[in-house]
């Protein structure tokens, strides 16, 4: 049974600051490529309405040359707190891009310092900054020069185990303006392998004094406790816990500010939740949208009676029909099988 120390409840019980932004949850929804664009953060914010979210990172190169705002940048002028991330290896490229960020309404801007991706690593940007903190000292005093609004780091604790560097990676972030950091507790080269190394985030939070952020193996309200206990983080940030799973942000939330857990979603209302992120993927991008709600429909069908077989079938459909006609299909056999009657473990 899980259950907040008196110590974390009251390290907890006001407000996040970042800077000048006040945000009333310590739970984030992390910047993911491909998945948190505008129709899955209101599927998030539904049921975490106070905590801050991310655009999907980017490019500030692309913003230079295009001088077009992408549809990955959009955000709805309702939707606070809201952070755009973007990533580049220029601090005047990156100080033009954030400019437009503020203007297209975001709250904080964050720079994305942790990606490991190798399209992004080869050209300077992402985890690539931890082996050049110069330049990373230099992109965060010259954004924080160009906006109003706080700059905030997410990162990763080094590049590899031979080089990690994340202490004093962390300390140069703070002193060039950086008002908040995230710190995924993985290398570079970990990816998404191995167990993420939370004693790094306690080692970053007892050296910096800005809020620190914990990032990594976030699946559950238990971990997230776990993880909060452990590192004396400020809050923590859900990631791949989210991919078919847009209730953790706010069940989290909802734990650490009332003691309580919230009953866990049957697998026909994550199907029923599947069937709208479909539909809405579709109304917001068309013919791409249900090229992209593949992957996510796919990470909805997991753990219920016939979930390998419509993943299966899930991964390949051409249009809004074919997907609905499958997610109903499954909920009426779940019905009458009787095979819905409590919460399934996700994640």
């Amino acid at each position: 049974m899980v259950a907040l120390s008196p110590e974390l409840q009251a390290r907890l019980s006001s407000p996040l600051k970042i800077g000048t932004v006040e945000v009333n949850s310590r739970v984030l929804q992390s910047p993911l490529s491909g998945v948190t664009d505008l129709v899955f953060r209101r599927l998030v914010r539904r049921y975490a309405p106070s905590s801050m979210m991310y655009t999907e990172m980017v490019n500030a190169t692309g913003l230079h040359y295009v001088r077009e705002l992408p549809k990955l940048m959009e955000v709805d002028p309702n939707e606070r707190p809201i952070s755009i991330q973007l990533f580049d290896c220029r601090p005047d490229f990156l100080a033009e891009a954030a400019q437009m960020a503020v203007d297209e309404g975001a709250d904080t801007v964050d720079i994305n310092m942790g990606c490991p991706v190798n399209k992004i690593t080869k050209n300077g940007g992402g985890s690539s900054l931890l082996r050049e903190p110069e330049i990373a000292e230099a992109i965060v005093r010259e954004v924080a020069q160009a906006v109003e609004v706080p700059v905030t780091v997410k990162t990763r604790i080094g590049w590899s185990n031979q080089e990690i560097n994340i202490l004093e990676f962390a300390q140069r972030m703070q002193d060039a303006g950086a008002k908040m950091l995230t710190l995924h507790g993985r290398t570079r080269a970990q990816g998404y392998n191995g167990p993420a190394r939370w004693e790094w985030i306690t080692k970053v939070k007892e050296r910096l004094s800005i809020p620190v952020i914990a990032n990594g193996d976030i699946f559950s309200v238990e971990a997230a406790v776990r993880c909060l206990e452990e590192t004396k983080a400020d809050g923590v940030m859900c990631s791949r816990g989210t991919l078919g799973y847009p209730f953790l942000v706010g069940e989290i939330d909802y734990f650490l500010k009332t003691g309580e857990k919230l009953p866990e979603p049957t697998a026909i209302a994550r199907l029923e939740c599947a069937m709208e992120h479909l539909r809405a993927l579709y109304e917001y991008k068309g013919d791409r949208g249900i090229r992209q709600a593949r992957k996510h429909m796919t990470w909805y069908a997991k753990e219920f009676y016939g979930a390998g077989e419509l993943r299966g079938k899930l991964a390949r459909i051409e249009s809004v029909e074919d997907g609905v006609s499958l997610l109903e299909g499954a909920i009426a056999k779940l019905m009458e099988l009787d095979l819905d009657p409590a919460p399934v473990p996700v994640g």
